[in-house]
């Protein structure tokens, strides 16, 4: 039974959306500010935080990157409607994806349907084949762990940075462009200017994690005016 968190101060809509998940057969925990919600994300690891920006005592994003410092768990902001700069904190503090307020519920499930499907095919036959490692230089890649090594120090990536790094090594020297990335990488079909920068936050944060000198990529390179690739 996949379980969530959903984090948020109006009761109403954490109702809404965990009877909803539980429809689904989910197991659903609900904290109602922040500090609850960090406390709770130590006690139990959970598949899907659903996470408000705005909240009591530590807002959405002291929240995530509380998280993020002791867990990888997958984290879905929900922002408010709009407002782009919500969304690139989001991200900047270790979020996965987003969606905006109001949603519908209907998109919400879908997005953790995703994360669970892709979660449930790598985990799959764990113990049935070896390990795949993909070596580029210093970097190494765990692709049935899901760990990254630089010169055999392991790398904390998030679901979506592994996810990215992975889709960019397998590929090497080919060019996706940001709108390619987003359908690769998070399924998104509908793209605005707040969607394609998400690919732009993601990069960076990978290069300040994997590169020696993330103005100087080793790694992960850009072709101006068309996108983003690997070169080991």
């Amino acid at each position: 039974m996949a379980r969530a968190l959903v984090v948020d101060d109006e009761k109403l809509i954490v109702k809404g959306i965990r009877f909803s998940l539980e429809q689904d057969g989910m197991e659903v925990d609900c904290a109602y500010d922040g500090e609850e919600a960090i406390n709770m994300a130590k006690q139990k690891e959970y598949d899907i935080v659903l996470l408000d920006v705005m909240l009591p005592k530590y807002d959405g994003y002291e929240v995530c990157q509380a998280i993020r410092e002791f867990s990888e768990m997958p984290i879905i902001m929900l922002t408010a409607k709009g407002n782009d700069m919500d969304k690139i904190l989001g991200l900047e503090y270790g979020a996965d994806d987003y969606i905006t307020k109001p949603f519908n519920i209907l998109e919400v499930k879908a997005r953790i349907k995703a994360i669970l499907r892709r979660n449930s095919r790598r985990s799959a036959g764990g113990g049935k084949q070896k390990e795949k490692v993909v070596t580029a230089g210093d970097l190494k890649l765990d692709l049935e762990g899901r760990r990254v090594f630089i010169s055999d120090r392991e790398i904390k990536l998030t679901a979506k940075e592994f996810d990215l790094l992975e889709l960019l090594v397998c590929n090497p020297n080919k060019v996706y462009s940001r709108e390619a990335l987003l359908t690769f990488v998070w399924g998104n079909k509908a793209m605005d200017s707040g969607d394609v920068r998400t690919v732009d936050v993601h990069v960076r944060r990978l290069r300040e994690k994997i590169e020696p000198s993330p103005s100087d990529p080793k790694y992960v390179h850009t072709k101006w005016g068309v996108g983003y690739y690997f070169r080991g």
